[in-house]
């Protein structure tokens, strides 16, 4: 139960918080963006507005709000809300948790919700440890986590969950963020002001992170403040009041925050890309799609995301030389020599050089005709020997470097004919030609096909 001592301690910690904490909002009007997850007739919304909240895990990139609804729920829920670090936090901090959350039910009838930020960084013995207080729901848990729970969280633990996936936040709830960041009382106060381009510009470099936009705008302020005035004049900013020796000034004495303040805050876009989940899945898959549908446009940006986000160049040139053959093939059959100098160049250049090697390659796939021919034809003639019978190699073509070999019929040699080829049967009975390749009637393979010896 919260004191006098308590209170004031909790005050001092906050004003020493950072912007993005103080900021943290309490009740479910204040928050912002994800309409899908907690908007008006959603299942997390009313089980928080009627304090009916079962056992939840939310599932979302970093800072998209799965901290805030946390606190959120410990701001409106009748029940104990205790905290367990997942890093830190071992089995006998659970069990003591847990034994505590059960005298704390039987005793004064006090829920208690267990909240676990990352819980995907628990063992298994931890998550173990959950599994009987969650079905008994002698603690309701709250599970935050960046990773893909259906992999990361135990299935026995899942099952007794429900799972809340949060987006990435829209550029317009990102801006709602700075601009109430900026008056707010716990926040900047008004002591600063940010034009709309300057709120643009780090709408735009936090890409859908709520966290990563308010510390950008905190570290410009702090920029700003120790800004000498002549900078701020070299920025087209007008002087301080004194002129000299003092940051610049906006409307009502606020000290402007410009563009090279952000810069300095922040001088990267940080766009989200785990090299181990979802997103990093997600990425390299739109690029296949993208080259396979034939954009060009859109193959190198996906390859731009990957290169900026330090993936490994030999990873997506691996994955250029499949998509050469799944799905250009031989409508196109320079695409793999193409791929395959696009590895060579990323093994032996890198990075940063070895970017135009594979956006070449990226380019090319994407230009090519296309056809899966290859593909479909391997695997029809895969399922075909796994699931027929044996069929007998015909007798003409078997090794003839065994005794009895003369008995084996007559191979005709197509070099020994004028055209280089000569009708004969090669594929065994049973089966006839066409059973497995079909050309796609695009590039170089409609022509060959056109044109090969009948």
């Amino acid at each position: 139960m919260d004191n006098l001592f308590s209170s004031n301690e909790r005050k001092k910690q906050l004003k020493n918080a950072p912007l993005a904490v103080r900021m943290r909002p309490s009740s479910l009007d204040d928050y912002v963006g994800q309409e899908k997850a907690v908007g008006p007739g959603s299942w997390l919304r009313s089980a928080i507005e009627h304090d009916v909240l079962s056992s939840v895990i939310l599932y979302g990139p970093a800072g998209t709000g799965k901290t805030t609804l946390a606190h959120i729920i410990a701001a409106h829920t009748k029940s104990e809300f205790v905290e367990v670090s997942a890093v830190t936090g071992t089995v006998k901090d659970l069990r003591r948790e847990i034994d505590e959350a059960k005298h704390r039910l039987m005793m004064f009838d006090r829920r208690t919700i267990l909240f676990i930020d990352e819980i995907h960084r628990f063992s298994r013995s931890q998550q173990d440890a959950l599994l009987h207080a969650v079905e008994n729901r002698t603690v309701v848990m709250v599970g935050a986590t960046t990773e893909n729970p259906y992999f990361e969280v135990n299935s026995a633990l899942l099952s007794r969950s429900r799972v809340v996936e949060l987006e990435h936040l829209a550029d317009a709830d990102v801006e709602r963020l700075i601009r109430r960041a900026l008056f707010a009382p716990q926040g900047l106060a008004g002591r600063f002001s940010a034009s709309d381009e300057v709120v643009k510009a780090i709408c735009t470099l936090a890409a859908g992170d709520g966290r990563s936009s308010l510390t950008t705008l905190e570290l410009a302020s702090e920029i700003a403040l120790t800004r000498p005035a002549d900078a701020g004049a070299a920025a087209g900013e007008c002087g301080g009041p004194d002129g000299a020796g003092a940051p610049s000034a906006g409307q009502g004495g606020a000290i402007t925050i410009t563009l090279d303040d952000v810069k300095q805050a922040n001088p990267r876009r940080g766009l989200s890309y785990d090299k181990s989940g979802d997103m990093h899945y997600d990425i390299i898959s739109a690029f296949i799609k993208s080259m396979r549908g034939s954009d060009p446009d859109a193959a190198v940006y996906w390859l731009a995301r990957m290169i900026d986000a330090g993936e490994d160049p030999k990873f997506i040139a691996r994955r250029i030389m499949i998509q050469a053959s799944e799905d250009i093939g031989n409508a196109d059959p320079t695409a793999l020599l193409v791929a395959e100098a696009a590895f060579k160049a990323a093994e032996v250049i890198g990075y940063p050089e070895c970017r135009i090697n594979l956006a070449q390659a990226a380019i090319y796939n994407a230009l090519a005709p296309k056809s899966n021919a290859a593909e479909a034809a391997i695997d029809a003639a895969l399922a075909d020997v796994r699931t027929s019978g044996q069929r007998e190699v015909p007798s003409y073509l078997r090794d003839r470097h065994r005794p009895g070999s003369d008995e084996y019929g007559e191979y005709r040699y197509p070099h020994d004919y004028p055209e280089g080829w000569v009708p004969q049967r090669y594929l065994p009975e049973g089966l006839e030609p066409g059973a497995f390749w079909h050309p796609s009637g695009r590039g170089w393979e409609q022509w060959r096909a056109e044109n090969r010896p009948r």
